[in-house]
């Protein structure tokens, strides 16, 4: 893969897939009418881990590592979550707001050269319902199909990304990249724990 090319991409397609033992990801960088493009970005995540860490590689055959991240303790609601290029060098971190997500998930990602990004829900309504889905009669069993979206932004104004879940029973993610001095691999690391992370 194209290292330039990758950094370029302003908008990027995430989709999972639930196996038995782990969820799986898959990560292609948008096509020019919004359909899926190239396979960039491959992860897996087994379930019930302990101690979360998750590879990103860039195709299905996990040949070549693109990131990965790994929680610095075990089971934590407000772990940090370092971020690893394909020799292990740190790109950021991100962790979990845990005070602030009790109402409306939220995420702070540490961006070198560009301080602290901060990500929430975009919808309230959305996120209150996200947090009593479990407690419903009959329907908390089931996938919470609704879309959700977080915004992240420096300062609480400039955008940097936005995750938006799209309407569905299984994960589709829309990743759109707004500050092009983003890394895409630590954009994609957050992109991919807000799936696998959120019930955490």
């Amino acid at each position: 893969m194209d290292y330039q090319w990758f950094q370029a991409q302003t908008r990027f397609l995430v989709r999972q897939k639930v196996t038995l033992m782990v969820n799986k990801y898959e990560v292609h960088a948008a096509a020019p009418d919004g359909s899926e493009g190239p396979l960039v970005g491959f992860a897996q995540q087994k379930r019930m881990a302990f101690k979360e860490q998750v590879t990103l590689y860039t195709g299905a055959d996990k040949q070549y590592v693109l990131a990965s991240f790994k929680a610095r303790q075990r089971i934590d609601l407000a772990a940090k979550y370092d971020v690893f290029d394909h020799t292990g060098q740190p790109i950021g971190l991100f962790r979990k707001d845990f005070k602030r997500s009790l109402t409306a998930s939220t995420w702070h990602v540490e961006v070198p050269g560009l301080g602290v990004t901060t990500g929430t829900e975009r919808n309230q309504g959305v996120a209150i319902l996200r947090r009593v889905w479990d407690f419903l009669p009959i329907v908390g069993g089931l996938p919470f199909a609704w879309p959700y979206h977080f915004d992240f932004t420096a300062g609480g104004v400039q955008p940097v990304f936005s995750v938006d879940k799209k309407f569905g029973l299984r994960d589709r993610y829309v990743v759109d990249i707004h500050d092009p001095r983003i890394d895409r691999r630590l954009v994609l690391a957050q992109a991919v724990a807000l799936d696998a992370l959120q019930s955490r």
